[in-house]
């Protein structure tokens, strides 16, 4: 496969031909079709996240086809298309058991704790806990483009704030997390405020 890969932090990085990556026995290959680029694949690059081993292949936000499938999968089959969090919780310890993927101790991370979407092909670990299927009407672009921006707002707004209809949402910071939160407490009909 070609990939987007880096040998040392704040050098530039190259198109490299790699070997094809293989599933793990809980986990799939996905073809990917369109990934995102996040402030943090820079912060990445520049050496800020412990997690990173270089080699490194960078890239989190992703949305494409699987095309291999581990053998422990009973959720996923080739030619499924999906997108995933950015942070993939393993399903089977305490934080996982109370909805709090985000800090697993034993999570996944492409494109930081192991290599990412800048590449034709990506393995992803915990495949039937963390991949989202991709209705057809939704497009590869928008779903890579949903990313950890979107499902970070919207754990915040929705599944912690438990937003409603008429009720008011300040949103201090419009990055990108910020812009997600406007457009997701909008859409639950809430008055929004944001600087």
């Amino acid at each position: 496969m070609k990939a987007t890969y880096f040998d040392e932090f704040q050098k530039p990085l190259t198109i490299e031909r790699l070997l094809d990556p293989s599933p793990d026995n809980d986990g799939v290959v996905i073809e990917v079709k369109a990934t995102g680029l996040c402030r943090s694949d820079w912060h990445g690059w520049m050496g800020h996240y412990p997690d990173i081993r270089l080699p490194h292949v960078p890239g989190h936000e992703l949305a494409g086809v699987v095309r291999g499938v581990g053998k422990n999968v009973s959720n996923w089959k080739e030619g499924d298309r999906v997108t995933l969090p950015f942070v993939c919780g393993c399903g089977k310890c305490g934080q996982c058991a109370t909805g709090n993927h985000q800090v697993c101790n034993h999570q996944f991370q492409p494109g930081f704790t192991h290599w990412g979407s800048f590449a034709e092909l990506v393995a992803i670990k915990y495949a039937d806990i963390n991949l989202v299927r991709l209705p057809e009407e939704v497009d590869f672009v928008t779903a890579a483009s949903l990313g950890c921006r979107f499902t970070t707002s919207f754990r915040a707004i929705v599944a912690q704030g438990s937003t409603r209809a008429g009720q008011w949402v300040a949103v201090h910071g419009c990055g990108g997390v910020g812009l997600s939160a406007v457009m997701i407490a909008t859409a639950l009909g809430a008055h929004v405020v944001a600087h």
